[in-house]
C-alpha cells in the first residue's frame, strides 16, 4: 500500500472528527476521553466532546456520568472510558507496595465507604483526620484526599459522581475471577493497545511506542510485557513506511481511501484533543511546534496559557486564546507563519 503524508493527515482528522452523535456513542467511538480540570476556556473533556456530540453543552458529561456505564480511571492518562475498558486494567497492582500503616488506613476507609455507600472526601477527612501531605506539584492537600486517590487508582474505589467538580467515591465491586495466565493477559493487553490506536491513529512508530509506555501506568502489573506487546501490535496493525518512518493504524482501515475527507469548518481544539495530542505527529503533519504552556512561567510563553490549536480543513494554521473579562469574551489568534 502506497501512502502519503497528506493522506495520513486527512485520515487522522476525518476519522477523529466523525459525524456528531449521542454522548454514549461518541465516548464508545473514541474509546477514552482525557479529562483535565483547567477551565480556560473550558475543561478538556468538554472541548473534546463538543465537536463530536450533537448539541453538547459544557458539563454534560459530568451531569450524565452517574447514569452511564462509564468509569473515571487512569488509562494512558486520566479520563473517562467505558466500564468494560476500565475492567481490562484491573485488578491493578502498583509498583510501590503500601506500608503496613497505609494498608490499615485504607482498610478502615474502605469499611467506612462501604457503610456509607458513597462519600465525599471531606467526610473521610472529618472521620479520620489524616492531616496534610505534599502533593505531586509541591503544594499541600488533605492526606485523606491523597489516600482516596490512591485507593481509586488501585481499584478499591470508583467515582460515582462529582459534586462541584470533586470526586465522590463508592467501593468498587469486583468483576469476578480474572484469569492471569499468559494468554489472557496478552489478550487484554492487545485490547488496550487497540483502544489507544483506535483513538490516536495513525501513529508513527515512535509515538506508538510512547503511548505503550504511558499505558504501563494504567497496567503497572504488566510493565515487563510492553516490548512483546509492541511486537504483536506492529504485526497485526495496518502499516506503511512513509519517508523515513513506519506508521500504524487499525488493520481494517485504508488511509488512502477517498472516504477520509475533512470538512471545511474552522475549529478550536483543546490541547488534549486526539487530533493534536501527539506532538511528534503534529510536527510531521503541520511543520511547526505546538506546546502546551499552562505550566510554563508567563514570561516564557510563546503561544499563551491555554492556546487552542486552530484547525481549518486538514491544516492546523495557528492557535487561539480565549478569556472572559468583565463578563465579555475576548479572543486573540496567532498563526504559525507569524502573520
Amino acid at each position: 500500500m502506497t501512502i502519503t503524508t497528506d493522506q495520513l493527515r486527512r485520515y487522522a482528522i476525518a476519522r477523529s472528527l466523525f459525524r456528531p452523535t449521542t454522548l454514549a456513542r461518541a465516548i464508545r467511538r473514541l474509546g477514552f476521553v482525557q479529562a483535565d480540570p483547567i477551565r480556560a476556556p473550558a475543561r478538556a473533556q468538554d472541548l473534546t466532546l463538543r465537536h463530536r456530540v450533537t448539541g453538547y453543552r459544557a458539563g454534560d458529561l459530568e451531569r450524565r456520568y452517574p447514569r452511564m456505564a462509564l468509569e473515571e480511571d487512569f488509562f494512558v492518562n486520566y479520563g473517562v472510558l467505558p466500564r468494560e475498558h476500565s475492567e481490562l486494567m484491573h485488578p491493578r497492582t502498583p509498583r510501590r507496595a503500601w506500608s503496613a500503616q497505609r494498608s490499615r488506613q485504607a482498610a478502615a476507609v474502605l469499611a467506612f465507604v462501604r457503610e456509607r455507600g458513597a462519600v465525599h472526601p471531606r467526610e473521610v477527612d472529618a472521620q479520620f483526620a489524616h492531616g496534610k501531605t505534599t502533593n505531586w506539584f509541591g503544594g499541600t492537600s488533605n492526606a485523606s484526599t491523597h489516600l482516596l486517590d490512591d485507593m481509586h487508582y488501585r481499584g478499591l474505589l470508583r467515582v460515582v459522581r462529582r459534586d462541584g467538580g470533586t470526586r465522590v467515591y463508592a467501593a468498587r465491586t469486583a468483576c469476578g475471577t480474572v484469569p492471569d495466565d499468559d494468554a489472557s493477559v496478552e489478550k487484554r493487553m492487545d485490547a488496550l493497545v487497540d483502544i489507544v490506536v483506535n483513538k490516536y491513529a495513525p501513529l508513527p512508530s515512535r509515538s506508538l511506542g510512547h503511548f505503550l509506555s504511558l499505558l504501563c501506568s494504567g497496567v503497572p502489573q504488566w510493565r515487563t510485557r510492553r516490548a512483546d506487546c509492541l511486537v504483536r501490535a506492529k504485526r497485526r496493525l495496518g502499516h506503511s513506511r512513509v519517508h523515513s518512518e513506519d506508521w500504524y493504524w487499525p488493520a481494517n482501515d485504508n488511509p488512502a481511501s477517498r472516504r477520509w475527507r475533512p470538512d471545511d469548518r474552522v475549529r478550536l481544539l483543546t490541547p488534549f484533543d486526539p487530533i493534536v495530542h501527539d506532538r511528534h505527529r503534529f510536527e510531521i503533519f503541520w511543520g511547526w511546534r505546538y506546546r502546551f504552556e499552562a505550566y510554563t512561567p508567563a514570561a516564557k510563553r510563546k503561544l499563551g496559557y491555554y492556546a487552542l490549536p486552530l484547525l481549518w480543513h486538514d491544516r492546523v494554521v495557528g492557535w487561539g486564546n480565549l478569556v472572559v473579562a468583565n463578563g465579555e469574551l475576548g479572543s486573540s489568534v496567532g498563526f504559525h507563519d507569524g502573520n
